[in-house]
């Protein structure tokens, strides 16, 4: 049942998916204190805006972009592949895909939590093979919902376990694509402690592990959300100046990212919280 209703609701047009996001974005903040705390203390700590008057009007542009990517998710699993990829209006720097693929070596995809992170997968799982680094929820009911938004195309999802790992070093290896979301916490013993915004931040270790055990090239990818309901614009990009086996280039290579359009980044997302088992926060940190 759920899922019919679901396959009804990315049947809507954009424009109203994304009029109906505002909403619930808006009322998110307000319902939820812990979430518009979280969204606030991020979005001021991070130095992106230079007074009051900006910092409010990119916070309130956020908190409509976070509500337009909690319900595009829906439509984009569920709308048909083919429709679903007619909202992408344009695609700058595939050149840099077609080049990563003409080595052979695989490519490591980095889509931070910012635009619409779901897209630019499922565009390049249209053409090519990519195996998708995913969090199983703690929900057991919502694994077949992720898996069959997500494993369309030539996709496939890789939890983040061992077995998951493996699979996608083994992807890398076949001269394939992976997917990982660089921002998201890893679980204790899986990372390291590294500014971001210049605040520590425990950040995985696996992308730099991928990239030196494959020699892959690693791209930028992001799902930029056009005004209106226009649909999106996607951008593939090389890392410049970046050791990618560093945490805290990483983290820079993000910050870059984001600079570019903050108001879509997804400042709610607890990036800075303490995983259990993982090493005390830096002592400077803690003064």
């Amino acid at each position: 049942m759920l899922t019919w209703l679901l396959r009804q609701f990315a049947r809507l047009p954009l424009p109203f998916i994304h009029l109906l996001g505002g909403i619930a974005g808006w009322g998110l903040y307000l319902g939820s204190r812990k979430t518009a705390r979280r969204m606030r203390s991020h979005l001021r700590a991070s130095g992106l805006c230079p007074g009051e008057a900006a910092y409010r009007q990119i916070l309130h542009r956020n908190i409509i972009e976070t509500g337009k990517g909690m319900l595009e998710t829906f439509a984009i699993w569920f709308r048909p592949h083919e429709k679903m990829l007619n909202w992408v209006r344009e695609c700058r720097g595939w050149e840099h895909v077609e080049a990563a693929l003409s080595r052979g070596k695989g490519i490591i995809f980095l889509t931070p939590h910012m635009g619409c992170f779901e897209i630019t997968a499922l565009y390049y799982a249209a053409r090519h093979p990519i195996s998708i680094l995913y969090r199983p929820p703690r929900k057991a009911w919502l694994a077949p919902l992720i898996a069959s938004g997500r494993e369309r195309g030539a996709a496939k999802l890789a939890p983040t376990n061992l077995r998951g790992v493996r699979s996608l070093l083994q992807s890398l290896r076949r001269g394939e694509a992976v997917g990982i979301l660089p921002d998201q916490v890893p679980s204790g013993g899986e990372g390291e402690w590294a500014n971001f915004f210049g605040r520590p931040a425990y950040t995985m270790t696996l992308v730099g592990r991928l990239a030196q055990a494959t020699d892959a090239t690693v791209l930028m990818a992001f799902g930029e959300r056009l005004p209106w309901g226009r649909g999106y614009r996607l951008h593939f990009e090389t890392i410049t100046g970046r050791d990618m086996t560093s945490t805290t280039d990483l983290n820079r290579a993000i910050e870059t990212l984001v600079r570019r359009c903050p108001e879509q980044y997804l400042w709610s997302y607890p990036r800075y919280k303490v995983p259990r088992g993982a090493p005390p926060l830096p002592p400077q940190s803690q003064s």
